[in-house]
C-alpha cells in the first residue's frame, strides 16, 4: 500500500469479526484446483525453509521509489543503478532482493502480455532498450544474491502514473477494469482478472530463473471517501456480484470477495510449483491480523474485512511458502506493537512456513519524525529472540542505498557484522 498512509490506517476503529468462510466454488464457476490442507500434503512439495537468516529488501519501480532514480534514463545508466544497487546490498549483508516487476498490469521485462512500464522510460509501452529482469536477475546471481519477482495482482494504473494507456494494455479494452479514485483496477470478481495474473505469473517463471514469486498487500484495494460525504466508496463490483447472485450464489458479499481472493491465491501457489519447482510463492500482507486473532490491545485496520485477504487461512492451508506481514510501526505503539504482532502471526501459522517480517526502514528520513537507525536494529533483535532462524525484508531499498541517519553503516557494523 501507500507506505505514508501506514501510520493513519493503524488507526482505523477495530471492525467486527467474521467466521472464516469456507473456499467454495460459486454456481456457473471452474472450481480451482483441489485445496490443500493441514493434514494432507499439497501436490508439489514447498520449497525448503533457506538454511540462514533471510535478509532482504525490497525494489520498488511504482513511481520510481527505488528503481530506476527517475525514468527516462538510458538503458546503460539503468543498468549502472542496478549494479550499484546490488553492490550495495552485498556490502551491507543482504542475501536477497525483491524486484517489483509489474506494478499496474505492466511489464519491467519482455512481455506479450502487458505493455513495458512507463517507470522505465516515461512512456507506457516504450522499450528501454534492454531487459531490465535479466540484467538484475545476472547481476544478483554475480552476487550470490537470491531474486524474487514481486507482481501486484489486480492494479491496473497507479496514481503517480503519467504517461497514456498504451494500446496493449488491458485498461484500454476490458469492462472488468474499473475506475476507483484516482487508480484503475482490475475486477477480482471476474474471472478474466485473475486469468490475466496468473498467465502473467506463469510466463515469468517460465522464462526467467528467479527464486520466488512475491504479491504485496493490494488485494481489493483500500477503502476511498467520497471527499463530499466523507463515506466509504464501495468498490464497483456490482455486475459481477450481480452475475453471482444470478447464478444461485449463496455467499455474502463479503465472502464471495474473500473467495475470489483466496481462489487467486490457492492457484498462484500450485501453479508456481508447477512450473518452477523449487521456487518460493510469497506474500506481504499488511501487519495486523484479522480481529479473531488479534492479541489483546491490538487495533488497526481490518486487511480481513476490508481488502478481502484471509491471510490466516492462506497460512493455514499452506497456500504460501513465506509469509512477510508488514510490521510498519515501532515497537512502544502499544496498539501495533511490534513483537505481540510477530507472535501473533506466528501463532496463526500451524504448518510452519517461514514468517519474515517487513520493516519500515524508509521511516528513515530527514524529517523531524524519522525513526533512528535503533529501532530497525531492535527490531531485528525482537526477530532473532522471537523467531530464531527467519528472517526480514527492508522497505526499502533506497533507505539503505542512501545510509540514512548512518542506518547501512550500522547494520554493516552490527545487527549483519555476522554473515548469515
Amino acid at each position: 500500500m501507500k507506505r505514508r498512509d501506514l501510520l493513519s490506517l493503524a488507526s482505523v476503529p477495530l471492525l467486527a469479526a467474521c467466521a472464516t468462510p469456507p473456499v467454495p466454488t460459486p454456481p456457473g464457476e471452474a472450481a480451482p484446483a483441489p485445496a490443500p490442507s493441514a493434514s494432507a500434503p499439497v501436490a508439489a512439495d514447498p520449497a525448503s525453509p533457506p538454511p540462514r537468516e533471510w535478509r532482504a529488501a525490497w525494489i520498488a519501480t511504482v513511481a520510481n521509489i527505488d528503481w530506476p532514480s527517475k525514468p527516462g534514463l538510458s538503458a546503460e545508466a539503468q543498468q549502472a543503478e542496478i549494479k550499484a544497487l546490488c553492490d550495495t546490498a552485498v556490502s551491507i549483508g543482504l542475501n536477497a532482493l525483491i524486484l517489483q516487476v509489474r506494478t499496474s498490469a505492466d511489464a519491467l521485462y519482455e512481455s506479450k502480455l502487458e505493455p513495458w512500464s512507463e517507470y522505465l522510460t516515461g512512456t507506457q509501452g516504450q522499450h528501454p532498450g534492454y531487459d531490465p529482469l535479466a540484467v538484475w536477475l545476472a547481476e544478483a546471481r554475480a552476487r550470490g544474491l537470491e531474486l524474487h519477482a514481486w507482481i501486484n495482482p489486480y492494479r491496473a494504473r497507479h496514481s503517480t502514473a503519467k504517461s497514456a494507456l498504451a494500446d496493449s494494455h488491458i485498461g484500454r479494452n476490458h469492462d472488468w477494469v474499473k475506475r476507483y479514485g484516482d487508480q484503475l483496477w482490475m475486477d477480482p470478481g471476474e474471472p478474466a482478472a485473475a486469468e490475466q495474473t496468473l498467465a502473467v505469473a506463469r510466463d515469468i517463471l517460465s522464462r526467467y530463473a528467479v527464486d520466488g514469486i512475491h504479491i504485496d498487500d493490494y488485494f481489493y484495494p483500500y477503502p476511498i471517501q467520497d471527499p463530499a460525504t466523507k463515506q466509504e466508496i464501495d468498490f464497483p463490483d456490482e455486475p459481477s456480484w450481480q452475475r453471482y447472485v444470478s447464478q444461485g450464489g449463496s455467499l455474502s458479499r463479503a465472502d464471495w470477495r474473500r473467495y475470489n481472493v483466496n481462489s487467486l491465491v490457492q492457484r498462484l501457489y500450485t501453479l508456481a510449483h508447477e512450473v518452477r519447482p523449487g521456487t518460493r510463492v510469497g506474500i506481504s500482507p499488511f501487519g495486523i491480523p484479522k480481529p479473531s486473532a488479534r492479541p489483546a490491545g491490538i487495533a488497526g485496520f481490518s486487511q480481513y474485512d476490508k481488502l478481502y485477504a484471509d491471510v490466516e487461512l492462506w497460512l493455514r492451508e499452506g497456500w504460501l511458502d513465506y509469509l512477510a506481514p508488514q510490521l510498519y510501526w515501532p515497537r512502544a505503539q502499544t496498539a501495533q506493537a511490534f513483537e505481540p504482532l510477530l507472535q501473533a502471526w506466528r501463532a496463526s501459522n500451524p504448518l510452519g512456513r517461514p514468517i519474515h517480517p517487513g520493516l519500515f526502514t524508509s521511516r528513515i528520513d530527514a524529517s523531524d519524525k524519522s525513526w533512528q537507525p535503533d529501532e530497525v536494529l531492535g527490531q531485528i533483535d525482537s526477530i532473532r529472540r522471537l523467531s530464531p532462524g527467519s528472517g526480514h525484508i527492508h522497505f526499502s531499498m533506497a533507505a539503505l542505498a542512501q545510509n540514512r541517519r548512518g542506518i547501512a553503516d550500522a547494520l554493516r557494523a552490527q545487527s549483519y557484522a555476522t554473515r548469515p
